[in-house]
């Protein structure tokens, strides 16, 4: 690609070209040759950017850049009005795990109403927080159990698991809630805990046949009832 105008102006015309391969290329070449007035440019791009190997490559290119300048300017994406900012900042800052960068994954993007925004939050908290936060994190992750579809339940699960002992009392606890869909959840999260290698499918399965059970009425139940 050929650079007619200068290396900012450059990225952003090559950032925004019509053709996925021009795009992936220019962000390739902020990876490989990377220099601070690039950041803006990746962040912004971050944002907006439709297709998934480039908004990758977009993470990889700031990831190569000063740690301590991407982080600050990824922050100020986490309360951008468009989910796909704030997404992308939390996956780009779960991968750059600079210091100190723990406290800006709030209870509100934990909770956030987008589940891809939930999603990249669970990740990077589980990447970012201190060991002494992990049972408060636990706390507020166990929240979200029963919330959402398949990817979003086994996301959350992976993220309880990885907290170990600190996730393990809530967790359990979530076991008996009332709600079927947050049960069921917490029964395959805590199985998938004591082995990893069976899945979260067959233990999401498993968990569920399991509470129908529980919930199912008793024969006595049954024959009272006819009676």
């Amino acid at each position: 690609m050929t650079r007619t105008h200068g290396p900012t102006a450059w990225l952003r015309g090559a950032l925004t070209a019509p053709t996925t391969s021009t795009r992936l290329q220019a962000a390739l070449a902020a990876g490989t040759d990377p220099t601070g007035e690039q950041v803006d440019v990746l962040v912004e791009r971050c944002a907006v950017e439709p297709d998934f190997f480039v908004r990758d490559m977009l993470t990889w290119a700031l990831v190569r850049h000063d740690p301590a300048a991407v982080a600050a300017r990824l922050q100020t994406e986490l309360t951008s009005d468009v989910a796909q900012a704030r997404a992308q900042a939390l996956h780009t800052l779960s991968k750059i795990r600079h210091p100190g960068t723990w406290p800006a994954i709030t209870r509100a993007l934990l909770r956030d109403r987008d589940d891809e925004v939930a999603r990249a939050a669970w990740r990077a908290a589980v990447a970012l927080a201190p060991d002494d936060a992990h049972a408060a994190l636990a706390e507020v992750l166990a929240t979200q159990l029963g919330r959402g579809g398949h990817e979003v339940q086994r996301s959350l699960s992976r993220a309880l698991v990885a907290l170990d002992d600190a996730a393990a009392d809530v967790v359990a606890r979530a076991t008996s809630d009332p709600d079927p869909g947050v049960s069921a959840h917490a029964v395959a999260t805590a199985q998938l805990a004591q082995d990893p290698d069976a899945g979260f499918d067959a233990a999401l399965a498993e968990a569920r046949r399991a509470v129908a059970l529980r919930a199912a009425p008793t024969v006595e139940d049954r024959s009272g009832a006819d009676r």
